[in-house]
């Protein structure tokens, strides 16, 4: 397939991130941009920007008839989804199909049998693959009260056609079933246009673990080891890691095994992501759901394997076999990343769009920055709040948490707020450093911050 000119068909660090994949392989590119977007990073770096409309999301990004119109119009070959936005929607990389448009990424068919989460289910039982104790499609709020009586609480209702932690919600006794199964209901079909939900029993103590998978168009898929990503808010990740910390080796290996057999069964294409829930108190692993595409993390990967994941993506697309087979995957040190978010610690951490004035990122041996900022930068409020990813690599989890909190004593940033001095907080606090920590680890910590700055 040919992908000689690629429309970069998203915005901020992950457009700059394609970017940069496609001139090391000498591609050209276009970056889709909406109107808060021309003077962007991407548009400056693309050998072209087209824009595809107004600011908001709705009317550019998420719109596939403006990103064809875009991409037929520039001469491009092929698209880049990058993640969110429409990076996980069929219909895209159907609509590239129809358009002779090489899709950077897996097949429609790969999408929509992961997209759907009870389909997921499904296939992953099939694979025989764990998952977690829980049921299909709970159909009205009495039939979901009968089927959590079987489950037991607390229990997660859970979006079918949900994805990047929206459309979760906690219920911890029988009192509840009823009003939040209408909420989440009516929020799952106000954000996927889908009201379908089915039900999780909920890990009280549990580490949220996934596994990076690529998978070639001639049979070959593998894994590129497991990343720790357990430090969430409201479901959302916030610092990830590479390999898993305090998880067995002898689990961390089943967990990959059992990733890769999934992907496998589906004929996967493309790079994408297995995630398994991980109870610490039993050892026990079960399967969450795939991300069909890039994640937000995958430099933490790369930092431990040195596989360029995004140049992989286009060698796949291009058809080409991987050059690399499972044993040859080697794991080197250990890497962590920050999210650097515009939000505000100090006042709930509420989103602060805004101009960056000052815009000072660490480097040195073993830093890596992600990011589409400078001085003088407007931040926009229309989307994301993601500023940058801070990456950091060293040969053992002490020495990456060390080095991460010096290059965030050496980053700055004036003229909004962000999410560095609470990082800060995390990466020194004892419990993280010992690794005792879960998925609602995160939350307290930010009770025990927010609780701090108003005293």
């Amino acid at each position: 397939m040919s992908v000689t000119r690629v429309l970069v068909a998203n915005r901020g660090e992950i457009a700059v991130r394609v970017i940069r994949a496609c001139q090391s392989l000498g591609i050209e590119t276009v970056a889709a941009v909406s109107d808060a977007d021309r003077e962007s990073m991407a548009a400056q770096m693309a050998n072209r920007a087209v824009c595809i409309g107004p600011a908001r999301s709705t009317d550019s990004y998420l719109k596939i008839e403006n990103l064809m119109a875009a991409a037929q119009g520039t001469g491009c070959d092929a698209l880049h989804p990058g993640y969110g936005f429409l990076s996980e929607r069929a219909a895209l990389a159907q609509a590239c199909s129809e358009n002779n448009i090489t899709f950077i990424g897996p097949s429609a068919d790969n999408i929509s049998m992961m997209g759907d989460k009870l389909e997921a289910r499904k296939i992953a039982h099939a694979a025989g693959v764990p998952l977690v104790p829980g049921s299909d499609h709970a159909k009205n709020p009495n039939e979901a009260a009968r089927l959590a009586e079987q489950i037991g609480y607390p229990l997660l209702l859970k979006a079918s056609a949900g994805g990047g932690g929206r459309g979760i919600k906690l219920v911890s006794n029988a009192n509840e079933i009823d009003d939040t199964f209408r909420t989440a209901a009516a929020e799952a079909r106000a954000a996927f246009g889908n009201d379908t939900l089915y039900m999780e029993k909920y890990v009280g103590n549990a580490r949220h673990i996934e596994v990076q998978i690529l998978g070639d168009q001639h049979g070959t898929v593998i894994h590129l080891g497991e990343r720790d990503c357990s430090l969430q808010r409201r479901h959302q990740k916030i610092i990830e890691e590479a390999p898993a910390y305090a998880v067995p080796a002898n689990v961390r290996a089943k967990i990959c095994t059992a990733a890769a057999t999934l992907a496998r069964s589906i004929g996967y294409r493309s790079a994408g992501t297995i995630e398994f829930i991980y109870d610490n108190d039993t050892a026990d692993f079960y399967f969450l759901e795939m991300n069909t595409r890039i994640q937000v993390e995958h430099p933490v990967t790369e930092m431990i394997t040195g596989v360029d994941l995004v140049a992989q993506q286009l060698h796949i697309a291009r058809g080409e076999p991987l050059p690399f087979k499972q044993s040859d995957i080697k794991f080197t040190g250990h890497a962590i990343e920050c999210r650097i978010n515009a939000e505000s610690p100090q006042h709930g951490f509420r989103p602060c769009p805004g101009r960056i004035t000052e815009w000072q990122a660490p480097e040195g041996a073993g830093i890596r920055l992600d990011t589409h900022c400078y001085p003088g930068y407007f931040v926009p409020p229309y989307y994301d709040s993601l500023l940058a990813k801070l990456i950091v690599h060293a040969g053992t989890r002490q020495d990456a948490a060390n080095l991460t909190n010096k290059a965030l004593d050496d980053f700055h940033v004036s003229g909004i707020d962000t999410l560095i001095p609470f990082l800060k907080t995390v990466i020194a606090d004892p419990e993280y450093r010992r690794g005792t920590v879960n998925t609602r680890w995160l939350e307290k910590k930010l009770e025990e911050y927010s609780a701090a700055l108003i005293s």
